[in-house]
């Protein structure tokens, strides 16, 4: 298992500087993880910073709380992706979820697929499940189909819980083959592989070395 494929290096704190943002990618390009995950402020920075190397760059939109206008969820992934962001992870509307407002959820997610595909990019969805009943989970992994995303994502990592085992499963057993990220308190290699076990195509983590680390202390075993 080529563990560092899996991993979308992340770091999103509100407090960071550019000298974090450089070390986080300086981390992608020596581990070769499959991208770093930074806010939209930091994309063209992040974009400098590993170029020539394989690692991409993903933002987030819609951060942390999903609550903004499908409309500016459009501009902020179209503008991240004109400065080199190769993939979107946006938070859904919890609000419109819990409002029971479907075609609203469908619209949104749809809208954001569009505008990443067209710009040859990757659209993650994230559900925040730790404020969402297993229904809610299940309805709103049935419209990420519906709306063509190429993953569902567990969580921002800013709320009230993190991925979770048995979300994985739920997940996966909604999607079929569509990716799943799991994301939120991933912090340690065998918590990592519990979780591609249970079905996630990527982890999103702000551990990623600490996780490879870990690898690298099994090998030698």
């Amino acid at each position: 298992m080529k563990i560092n494929q899996y991993i979308d290096h992340t770091s999103l704190k509100a407090d960071l500087n550019l000298h974090q943002i450089e070390k986080l990618c300086m981390e992608a390009r020596e581990y070769e993880f499959f991208s770093v995950c930074v806010n939209s402020y930091y994309v063209k920075k992040a974009v400098s910073f590993l170029s020539g190397s394989s690692v991409k760059v993903c933002t987030v939109v819609g951060f942390p709380l999903g609550a903004s206008t499908m409309e500016s969820k459009r501009f902020e992934a179209m503008k991240a992706m004109a400065e080199g962001a190769k993939e979107i992870d946006m938070v859904i509307n919890i609000s419109a979820i819990k409002s029971q407002d479907w075609q609203y959820v469908l619209d949104d997610m749809a809208s954001l697929t569009q505008v990443t595909h067209q710009q040859g990019g990757i659209l993650k969805v994230i559900l925040e499940n730790c404020l969402l009943t297993d229904e809610e989970k299940r309805k709103a992994c049935e419209i990420a189909l519906k709306a063509k995303v190429d993953f569902v994502k567990t969580s921002t990592g800013f709320s009230t819980g993190g991925a979770t085992l048995e979300d994985i499963k739920l997940m996966r057993s909604i999607v079929g083959t569509t990716g799943i990220k799991a994301s939120g308190g991933i912090r340690d290699l065998e918590t990592a592989k519990k979780m591609i076990e249970a079905g996630a195509t990527r982890i999103g983590t702000s551990a990623g070395v600490e996780i490879m680390n870990g690898m690298k202390s099994k090998e030698s075993y």
